[in-house]
């Protein structure tokens, strides 16, 4: 089954992919029949695998790869003709690209020297754009006496100066350090949010994906899996590969026994039933993989019961500062987890003790079976 790809249809869109595929060679399929609009203004992220077509889908966006299938609209016009020079689309890369020749200001002003824009007025542009990434006075500098965060900066300075349509970032953040690139993912966001632009985000970095976008776009070998809000994406998954590939998430195994409405029946190849939210489209005696995140699962000590209760062996307990991770022996699973609160003077079980857990049905998905699902 194939998810759908538009989750919020627009009248307008600034950009359609229509049927789009790519392949190399006659034979291998980069990208599968990609249909996706694009909102103007939107912050659409492009989230997957390495190989998965999320770049080779924006570089046919960009205009260096061209499909092999299908069309790529922007503005309601089909860009397959029109260079890469044409689009008015700004491109970040992940090795930023710059000019060692040039000066910081230079590098920012060619854009604009192409388009035929004045020197003073590129001069003029340059600086403000090198003040929106908050390098002012650094326009004399070479991009070797600069940091890799400040010459990603200018690289999107660069990409911003002329004013385009499009930006497109290729792993923008992928050479630098924690601390810098989550800092820089703020600013990316505060910049996006300042200027209503259109940006195109390729990244492998689910946490990267939930922090900037509007929309994520989950890619698996040359399709979307799905398409959503990043909320929707990691509370609502449709697709098996979907919650395990985004955050962390618990899987069991099964097949289901009974649809009742929303919810619906399974046996675990555990030996015991849950029940779950039918989600992924299952039919009674098919196989299905159940997705329940970490922190829906609790520990049970009193209180209201939940729809699901098992009884588990503790395998290892892992400090987080703010709370604990239990590794559990669930039957049928390995490495299922629960994060237990870490609250001074709260007892803790030990490795070996066993706890009962439990979840509630709506806290639990059955999606389609992995391809090593019993």
């Amino acid at each position: 089954m194939t998810a759908a790809v538009q989750t919020r249809p627009s009248v307008d869109p600034l950009v359609a992919f229509v049927g789009v595929s790519k392949t190399y060679g006659g034979e291998t399929a980069a990208v599968r029949g990609l249909d996706l609009a694009i909102d103007r203004g939107e912050f659409v992220s492009f989230l997957g695998p390495s190989g998965s077509g999320k770049t080779t889908s924006l570089m046919m966006l960009a205009g260096f790869e061209t499909p092999s299938a299908g069309d790529i609209l922007v503005n309601g016009r089909s860009v397959r003709r029109i260079p890469p020079h044409r689009r008015n689309i700004g491109v970040v890369f992940q090795h930023y690209a710059l000019f060692p020749h040039m000066t910081v200001a230079e590098n920012v002003e060619f854009p604009l020297s192409v388009r035929g824009i004045g020197r003073a007025d590129a001069r003029r542009r340059a600086e403000k754009a090198l003040d929106l990434v908050r390098l002012p006075g650094h326009g004399r500098r070479r991009p070797a006496e600069l940091s890799g965060g400040q010459q990603q900066r200018v690289a999107l300075a660069r990409a911003l100066v002329f004013e385009p349509d499009i930006v497109l970032m290729d792993e923008p953040l992928g050479a630098l350090d924690k601390q810098l690139r989550e800092q820089l993912q703020l600013e990316i966001k505060h910049i996006h949010d300042r200027l209503g632009v259109t940006i195109v985000y390729v990244t492998h970095d689910q946490s990267e994906a939930l922090t900037l976008s509007d929309r994520i776009a989950v890619f698996k070998d040359g399709r979307v899996e799905q398409v959503g809000p990043p909320d929707e994406i990691y509370e609502r998954p449709t697709r098996a590969f979907v919650a395990r590939f985004i955050g962390e998430s618990n899987r069991l195994d099964g097949r289901v026994r009974a649809v009742d409405g929303r919810h619906c029946l399974v046996e675990t190849t555990g030996g015991f039933p849950v029940r779950a939210l039918a989600a992924g489209g299952i039919a009674p005696g098919g196989a299905t993989t159940l997705s329940i995140r970490p922190e829906r699962v609790r520990r049970l000590e009193g209180g209201p019961a939940p729809d699901n209760r098992i009884v588990a062996r503790v395998e290892e307990l892992i400090y987080h500062g703010d709370h604990v991770r239990a590794r559990l022996a669930v039957p049928g699973t390995s490495g299922f987890v629960v994060k237990l609160a870490s609250t001074a003077g709260a007892a803790l079980p030990a490795p070996g003790e066993p706890v009962e857990i439990g979840w509630d049905a709506d806290d639990c998905r059955s999606l389609d079976p992995l391809p090593d699902a019993a």
